[in-house]
């Protein structure tokens, strides 16, 4: 059984009840009964599997569903912000065409007000993908040098 654990994790493979219990040549319920097997076999699932060749860690699915979270959140904002601007502006041409609106001057201002509030919310959406990006740069960075201190241990 730890045989077939070290093997998938050598081969990059999904770790897996079931693959490990069918690389293993036992029935999953065996795995089950024994809650320490089981218990190395989450632990592996858990870590990001290393891509063959030696390059690192391979993309976990913990990480992209996190990074799809984050996505969705963002386009979430996004879509509020872009609705609210829409009923503005709607709301805006209904005011001019039914005769009752301001003069022009107030409408330039407005005009500049909204087109600036547009740049603010573009660069906070750039500014956050750049923290997003620093953040995952430093994580990456982190498990690099804990891969390195690893290999300078002599482990």
């Amino acid at each position: 059984m730890i045989g077939a654990l070290a093997e998938a994790a050598k081969d990059g493979q999904a770790v897996t009840v079931a693959a490990i219990a069918r690389r293993a040549g036992v029935d999953r319920t065996f795995l089950y009964r024994h809650r320490d097997l089981l218990g190395q076999v989450h632990a592996q699932a858990a870590d990001p599997p290393t891509v063959p060749g030696g390059r690192g860690p391979a993309v976990s699915r913990a990480s992209l569903q996190a990074d799809l979270a984050a996505a969705d959140a963002r386009l979430a904002a996004r879509v509020r912000r872009l609705e609210h601007r829409l009923s503005e502006v709607l709301g805006e041409q209904v005011w001019r065409e039914s005769g009752v609106g301001g003069p022009d001057d107030t409408e330039q201002l407005r005009a500049r007000i909204t087109t600036l509030e547009q740049q603010v919310t573009d660069l906070e959406l750039k500014l956050q993908d750049q923290g997003d990006d620093l953040n995952a740069a430093r994580t990456a960075n982190r498990e690099l040098m804990a891969q390195l201190n690893r290999g300078h241990d002599g482990r």
